[in-house]
């Protein structure tokens, strides 16, 4: 896969607006983002061939002098750079109210790198036409497996990044893909209609076409069980999570909630409780880009800090959160790689990556015979956390019931499932031997700022409520 060619023709033009502004600040970075990426649907009535959401180019500068970071962002910096380098200065100007709220902060360190980072992709030996067939085929396919579905749809959206960083000492470069191919059944039965989703996702296409039609089946026969699922009787149930409900866990509890320029504004409990127990002993979690190969995985961040495998739990022991460069900078903490941006016009922060429970030493068969009464849940659908008071509530799209150690044939949809983040994961008695990473979500900082994030994790054992 080839590097961008318009950041490459932008490189020395970076090097050389270094230079011009670091006569003025004592770090000056430059951030380059040149992100293509396409959206290819079909349904039963149509079918679409365009540009996905996260396409961008341009540059961010970050800048310091020792105390708050100032960034600046444009869509090109060819042109004479001391004009260039003069119109950043005077538009950066810190007026003497602010200058007294200014947080004052050691600068970042500079160490000498020049690395080129290229991860294998395939998406150059498949035409957007090639897609669409694909698409299509599947639709046909899932459209064929039950006359009560009305409308298929099969969504693939595949991405390229190519990023550039430079500093007075550092050089990096990046170049990576992802693709991932989404389906929705809907499916009617007389008055009732329901809808269920499912799909692959890889760096490879290739890959990810072939595990998709076995995906494809199994929602035509899921959504066959839902739509005669019934409402759940609310209670405190023993409960076994797929990965999904493992990984939206680990995503609402432990996921925002380090991120840790919520330590700095003391938006978060976890700050508190970093050393303590958290969590049951047999309970571990990790987040980072290099620890998992998925949809949120890159070589550096946005910072210019590479990927980094950080050890969130261990042994239920809180040991860290997760750092953009601000916060690891105002907290004398190492930088975690975790500095993400939306696009190049928005501000960077500390965000989660690859977010999942570490496997453990259970069998399935053995966590779902021990219950006597309780459900399994499976398929995320959405969730909301409180980092300040750890409070959690997470939806699963449907669970079935387990009765003496045995799944039944009783699908409950939805399920929502909450409680105080400490007690549900106090709770865990048992955690499987397998452990998938689900490559395919997005996650906003609130209601916007929106990153690509994955998470997972083996099948987990809680006690929690449900209704």
């Amino acid at each position: 896969m080839a590097f961008s060619a318009f950041l490459e023709s932008r490189r020395e033009d970076c090097k050389a607006l270094v230079e011009a502004l670091s006569a003025s600040f004592s770090y000056v970075s430059i951030l380059g983002s040149h992100v293509t990426s396409s959206r290819i649907s079909v349904d039963r009535r149509s079918s679409n061939i365009g540009e996905g959401s996260l396409s961008e180019c341009g540059f961010v500068i970050k800048l310091s002098n020792g105390g708050a970071f100032m960034e600046y962002s444009l869509d090109d910096i060819s042109g004479d750079k001391a004009e260039l380098a003069e119109k950043i200065r005077s538009s950066l100007v810190i007026d003497d109210a602010l200058a007294d709220r200014t947080v004052k902060v050691p600068l970042p360190a500079d160490e000498p790198m020049v690395r080129s980072f290229v991860r294998e992709s395939d998406l150059g030996s498949y035409s957007d036409s090639d897609i669409l067939a694909f698409n299509t085929s599947m639709r046909d396919q899932i459209l064929a497996e039950d006359e009560r579905i009305v409308n298929a749809f099969v969504v693939a959206m595949p991405f390229t990044v190519s990023k550039l960083f430079v500093t007075k000492n550092r050089e990096l470069d990046q170049t990576y893909s992802w693709v991932n191919l989404n389906s929705m059944v809907v499916l009617r039965d007389g008055e009732k209609m329901v809808q269920t989703y499912d799909g692959t996702y890889s760096h490879l296409l290739k890959e990810a076409m072939e595990a998709f039609p076995p995906v494809a089946k199994e929602l035509a026969r899921r959504a066959g069980k839902l739509v005669h699922a019934k409402p759940i009787e609310p209670g405190v149930y023993d409960v076994i999570t797929d990965s999904t409900i493992s990984g939206l866990i680990a995503h609402e509890a432990f996921g925002h909630g380090v991120e840790m320029d919520q330590f700095v504004k003391d938006r978060a409990q976890a700050k508190d409780y970093v050393g303590q127990y958290v969590a049951s002993p047999i309970c571990n979690m990790r987040d980072g880009a290099a620890s998992a190969l998925s949809t949120a995985s890159y070589f550096f961040d946005d910072d210019g800090v590479l990927a980094h495998d950080t050890q969130i739990i261990k042994d239920g022991i809180l040991v860290a959160g997760i750092s953009d460069l601000a916060s690891a900078s105002v907290l004398g903490t190492e930088a975690t790689g975790n500095g993400r941006r939306e696009s190049y016009k928005r501000k960077s922060y500390a965000r989660m990556t690859n977010t999942f429970f570490d496997p453990g030493k259970d069998k399935l068969e053995d966590m779902i015979a021990s219950v006597e009464h309780g459900y399994m849940l499976f398929q995320t659908n959405n969730g909301m956390e409180d980092p300040k008071n750890w409070q959690i509530q997470c939806t699963a799209e449907y669970g079935i019931e387990i009765v003496d150690g045995k799944l039944t044939d009783n699908y409950v949809s939805p399920v929502v499932m909450s409680g105080y983040v400490p007690d549900l994961l106090k709770s865990i008695s048992m955690v499987s031997d397998t452990c998938k990473v689900i490559g395919s979500g997005g996650c906003g900082k609130g209601y916007k700022e929106w990153v690509r994030v994955s998470d997972g994790g083996p099948a987990l054992k809680v006690k929690v409520k449900l209704a």
